[in-house]
């Protein structure tokens, strides 16, 4: 891996904007990791190397004629295989889709190419983004699984083969496969990110996410990609979040936590929970623990009954078209879906507001809630792991980011999630800028000791 491949997107655009190196320089380092990993981890469902140096011979182009950069100006992104590519294969993880070419870009796809990145391939999900793994090895240890369902997202970046990859989330299909692999990650606000052509699973939860090496280079994408959308619903007329500008600022008060024993916390690995415990000395009096109000004991299955639920209705044509080709986990979940009353439904969709209210008073006491991203280290690859830390958060639209800062006892990764109020995006990528730089010199600290 070269050093080009271990260097964030904000330090290489600095390179690039002094024309120390050109698109193409960064294309082709990356290009050469693809080349070099990815016939074993297999992260890429569609790669194509003369693509993207086209793509890149343009953008240089575009600098030496003197003509506006955008602000990912020959920066790399992949793209989870459920997000539309114009003339480039969209195929969902099924091969009910098999062949599938968008006509059009996704809107993610658009504010992309405008702000001059390079559309660098289409990273393997799981079948149709739930729950049956795919072909995608974990590049830390090939036997254990990335997660799921943006299973090649987490793995590329993981690997060095790309700074930027795109994902989504239903339940915790961005924030767990980060964990698992040992890269930063965001699942934003719900609706702070256009879905639009975007496969839908649960128009209610289904939330875009990034991935990347550090919060400076998610803050980075996430500005570049948050807006509104009049052809998604969801989506708010409100400002830009400048997520950048604010994670590059000094905290100004140094902040408090909060560790949650969310629904499920007994699921934890020992491994987890030593982390945890070692996490809450360090912060001592910035930090305190707490449980989440009763009323979050039944978000788990609120969570379920509307992703079924809307699940039984956005994948009928495909269910129409091919089942038979569906796995046993997907039809029985839609089967689920197809049984669930009106009136359960209906009732699930009042929790959002519901438990957003219970988190208010914890985040006047705290600038973050902690909880882990996963039980512990990945599973084996039978399943994508479990979701159990992650599906509250997606319920109540709240931003969520990972941060790989704990190792288990084999030596693979484990991460925390640091959720912040609905909207404070970029004041948490902040807090999560601080914790990591925090502990990366405590560590530092302790190896010069």
């Amino acid at each position: 891996m070269s050093e080009l491949n271990q260097t964030s997107i904000v330090a290489l655009l600095a390179r690039l904007k002094r024309g120390e190196l050109s698109a193409l320089d960064v294309a082709n380092a990356y290009i050469a990791q693809v080349q070099a990993k990815d016939a074993e981890i297999q992260a890429f469902a569609w790669f194509d190397a003369d693509y993207v140096r086209d793509q890149a011979k343009q953008l240089d182009s575009y600098r030496m004629h003197g003509m506006p950069l955008g602000p990912l100006h020959g920066i790399p992104v992949a793209l989870k295989d459920i997000i539309d590519t114009q003339a480039i294969p969209t195929e969902n993880g099924t091969v009910i889709d098999s062949g599938r070419v968008p006509k059009h870009d996704a809107a993610i796809v658009e504010k992309l190419r405008s702000a001059g990145a390079i559309i660098f391939g289409k990273t393997r999900t799981t079948e149709l983004a739930f729950l049956e793994p795919c072909e995608t090895q974990n590049p830390l240890d090939a036997s254990r699984t990335p997660g799921g369902s943006s299973s090649g997202s987490a793995a590329a970046v993981a690997a060095g083969m790309v700074p930027i990859a795109i994902g989504t989330q239903t339940g915790g299909s961005v924030i767990r496969p980060a964990s698992f692999c040992g890269v930063c990650a965001i699942k934003p606000t719900f609706g702070l990110i256009s879905r639009r052509g975007v496969l839908m699973q649960s128009p209610t939860l289904d939330t875009p996410g990034i991935f990347a090496n550090c919060p400076e280079d998610l803050a980075l994408v996430l500005d570049v990609l948050a807006g509104f959308d009049e052809r998604d619903s969801a989506t708010q007329k409100s400002p830009s979040p400048q997520a950048l500008a604010m994670c590059m600022q000094p905290v100004p008060v140094t902040p408090n936590f909060a560790l949650l024993e969310a629904p499920g916390f007994d699921r934890a690995s020992e491994d987890m929970k030593s982390a945890l415990d070692e996490l809450v000395e360090f912060l001592g009096d910035q930090i305190f623990s707490t449980t989440l109000p009763k009323a979050f004991d039944e978000a788990v299955v609120a969570r379920e009954t509307i992703n079924f639920a809307e699940m039984a209705k956005c994948y009928y044509p495909h269910s129409r078209k091919g089942r038979e080709h569906m796995s046993d986990k997907l039809k029985l979940a839609m089967e689920r879906g197809e049984s669930t009353l009106a009136r359960d439904y209906i009732a699930a969709l009042d929790w959002r507001t519901v438990l957003n209210a219970g988190l208010d008073e914890l985040f006047e006491r705290c600038d973050a809630l902690i909880v882990p991203s996963a039980p512990g280290e990945a599973p084996d690859r039978e399943t994508t792991g479990d979701a159990i830390f992650n599906g509250i958060w997606t319920l109540c639209g709240t931003p969520v980011i990972n941060l790989p800062v704990f190792t288990s006892s084999n030596g693979l990764p484990m991460g925390i999630s640091l959720i912040g109020p609905v909207g404070g995006d970029a004041r948490l990528l902040r807090t999560a800028r601080w914790l990591q730089q925090a502990l990366t010199q405590e560590q530092s600290s302790e190896e010069v000791a």
